[in-house]
């Protein structure tokens, strides 16, 4: 009987403490966007580890990037507040039903994007030209105007807006 219950012990202990292993390993590798996201937080992410799902371009930092958090608690990463726009059109969500986080320029943290002003003529990954500020200041425009125009294609890669903002 000892004999059965020490052999037990030299198989499932080990056993056991490998499952547990990686298991942390799992976890501590964990892509972010694996992550679900029951607070509805901004996450942090490693460069070149998450890709924008619109463009499929890597993060590199945070400034101009954007998270959603959509109803199933998983975040989607972008490199540009634009592609988050682009993507929330393609998947047919709407806005107001998902959690919304943009970095801002001003303030260096992430903002509800809701509620963030936006210059219309910064230099973004994808040149769209929208940055976020938590800070308003005039000649910005709210989340609404920054949306229709995204959605319009009002943004600096178009040479004909980019020529009206920039003054020439």
């Amino acid at each position: 009987m000892k004999k059965n219950v020490l052999i037990s012990i030299l198989i499932v202990f080990p056993l056991l403490a490998l499952g547990g292993l990686f298991y942390t390993l799992h976890l501590k590798n964990q892509l972010p966007s694996e992550i679900i996201n029951k607070e509805r937080v901004p996450l942090d992410f490693k460069d070149n580890t998450v890709q924008c799902p619109q463009c499929h371009m890597y993060l590199v930092g945070k400034k101009h990037t954007a998270q959603i958090i959509t109803n199933d608690l998983k975040t989607h990463f972008f490199d540009d507040i634009g592609c988050a726009i682009l993507w929330l059109k393609e998947q047919k969500i709407e806005p107001q039903t998902i959690t919304f986080w943009v970095f801002s320029n001003d303030t260096n943290r992430y903002i509800d994007a809701f509620k963030a002003s936006y210059k219309s003529d910064d230099e973004t990954p994808m040149r769209y030209g929208f940055g976020a500020y938590e800070m308003s200041k005039e000649s910005m425009i709210d989340f609404e105007q920054m949306h229709l125009r995204m959605l319009r294609g009002e943004t600096m890669s178009d040479p004909k807006v980019r020529q009206h903002l920039k003054g020439h």
